[in-house]
């Protein structure tokens, strides 16, 4: 141990405190301390600063002149720190640094190449936004769906979450058709090569007895909640699928959910097929008719607006309007899971509505909006 500050001081002695820090740098390198060569640029930056050369916590001893030179070398140093890091395929470590100088991007790379599953390369690409999309599919992949689940209802990233979305229903549907696949070559000898569960399970209803499923249940109406957002084509598709999977199950495995999809699997199926290309004027009376048994029987609002979210997602906004217009107009802004009658005006285009709205409800900045546009 000694050995190494005679060098220190022979370095010093000979070429003068660069060759010293030069010394520190390949001895910090060689042992992979990439903690202690980033302190070590930090003394190195100081020193040129004509600064002490140790930093005291608490006590900031930057003049303001010296702050800008200080604050790139402490940048320099932690890209530094960080890259190495990385290089050695430590991600948890390399990320303090990283974060610290606001550089993402370096770190989201490398964990879009990992194939680590540990929980604090998931925790960095979740929790901390670096990677939501991969941390998800780690996450999946280590824990499974059920895990994978639990987390998506609070997924943290708007621009991935679809994506995400997408694996989550994909890993499912994979799921749901190895399983009833296998019952069927046990059963049959063999499986067709459909890959579409509908195909699969016709003619098959000995599939379907009052114990008989063939993915977790929760996890099935879970997935097919979240598949309402969907805008990939495809992935509805295989949503619709496992709503038509779920009709077959036994009246046991039936959910009775909030209005208006008490009939889960129907229900959603219905709208799905809307959000796809098909049968969306019978779509818009199905739910029409649970918003009217709704106001009928003060069931609240929820159908009436599952019906404007429904017309939004296909565009149909003078339709949403009219039907904000009849079935929302008391209801406060804050219960609103749905646009407002106001914001659906001006996604129509129809600015006279819209003024004619704002003056029955005093509202003097939608009025003036709307007269901009008019």
């Amino acid at each position: 141990m000694s050995e190494i500050f005679d060098q220190i001081r022979t370095a010093m002695d000979s070429g003068g405190a660069g060759n010293a820090f030069a010394l520190l740098a390949e001895k910090f390198r060689a042992e992979k301390n990439y903690a202690m060569l980033f302190e070590a640029r930090v003394v190195e930056q100081r020193y040129k600063l004509g600064l002490p050369p140790l930093r005291v916590d608490g006590i900031d001893d930057i003049p303001a002149a010296a702050r800008p030179a200080y604050d790139e070398g402490l940048i320099k140093a932690a890209r530094e720190a960080g890259e190495l890091f990385l290089a050695d395929g430590d991600i948890q470590r390399a990320w303090p640094y990283f974060r610290a100088i606001g550089e993402r991007e370096p770190v989201a790379a490398a964990i879009a190449r990992s194939d680590s599953a540990e929980d604090a390369v998931i925790q960095i690409a979740l929790e901390e936004r670096v990677h939501p999309q991969k941390g998800f599919e780690l996450l999946l992949s280590r824990y499974g769906i059920c895990r994978a689940i639990t987390y998506f209802h609070q997924y943290p990233d708007r621009d991935t979450r679809e994506a995400s979305l997408i694996l989550l229903i994909r890993t499912l549907h994979h799921d749901l058709l190895a399983s009833l696949r296998r019952t069927i070559v046990e059963r049959e000898g063999a499986a067709p090569a459909t890959q579409n569960v509908a195909e699969l399970i016709a003619g098959r209803d000995w599939l379907f007895g009052e114990l008989d499923y063939y993915v977790d249940t929760s996890h099935l109406i879970s997935v097919i909640r979240f598949a309402l957002d969907l805008n990939d084509v495809h992935s509805i598709r295989l949503a619709i699928e496992m709503c038509e999977y779920g009709k077959h199950l036994s009246e046991k495995f039936q959910f009775k959910l909030d209005p208006p999809f008490e009939d889960g699997y129907r229900d959603h199926a219905i709208y799905l097929r809307a959000l796809a290309g098909e049968d969306a004027d019978a779509a818009i009376a199905h739910f029409r008719k649970k918003a009217d048994n709704a106001r009928a029987q003060s069931g609240g609002t929820a159908p009436a607006q599952v019906l404007v979210g429904l017309l939004v997602r296909l565009r149909r906004y003078g339709e949403a309007a009219a039907i904000a217009r009849e079935f929302l107009a008391e209801t406060n802004g804050e219960q609103l899971m749905c646009p407002s009658a106001e914001q659906l005006c001006q996604l129509a285009g129809d600015y006279e509505q819209l003024k004619e709205l704002a003056l029955e409800r005093g509202d003097v900045l939608s009025f003036t909006a709307a007269l901009l546009k008019s």
